[in-house]
């Protein structure tokens, strides 16, 4: 990933093209960071995960192909990826754990700011892996790239049981 600062919503959608071929927004993994991600599984040591989900919405939504949104906030389109991952979730044994908006960072700087912050448990990094097995999944990451400006998907140690838990849980 290029240590450039990242990109606020472009206005045309030769913009948006460009940097999604360049890998500028910051939405998808590269080959270098899925090769971490896959790691433990081809090691043996694949256990349960929690995605860390960070989102920045574009104001208006911006489809690499260009084709109109009639004016679509980014917030709108995620949410038709959501319903598709959403079955896919369960499909995979997944859950979300945890959602909800985000405020502005007390520690950080702009580039550290996101609209909404999900947590979301899966039985192991294979399971996050099967998500693009299920119908239509693959198709509906469009939406999701059309809607986010940047994001951050950070794998955690997730527990057994698909709680979120703490050091001091006793």
């Amino acid at each position: 990933m290029s240590d450039a600062a990242f990109p606020t919503p472009p206005s045309d959608a030769g913009q948006v093209a460009a940097e999604h071929l360049a890998g500028k927004g910051h939405t998808m993994p590269d080959g270098e960071q899925m090769a971490a991600y896959l790691a433990p599984i081809a090691d043996g040591t694949d256990g349960p995960v929690v995605m860390l989900n960070l989102n920045k919405y574009r104001e208006r939504a911006a489809y690499a192909d260009g084709r109109d949104t009639a004016g679509r906030s980014g917030r709108e389109v995620y949410l038709d990826y959501g319903i598709v991952a959403q079955q896919a979730l369960g499909h995979v044994g997944a859950k979300i754990l945890w959602a909800t908006e985000a405020t502005t960072p007390l520690i950080g700087c702009e580039h550290d700011a996101y609209d909404e912050v999900l947590a979301i448990w899966y039985p192991n990094r294979a399971a996050f892996v099967e998500l693009t097995n299920f119908p239509g999944y693959t198709e509906a990451l469009q939406h999701r790239e059309a809607a986010l400006a940047w994001s951050s998907l950070i794998p955690c140690v997730g527990s057994d049981d698909g709680t979120l838990k703490t050091p001091f849980d006793v």
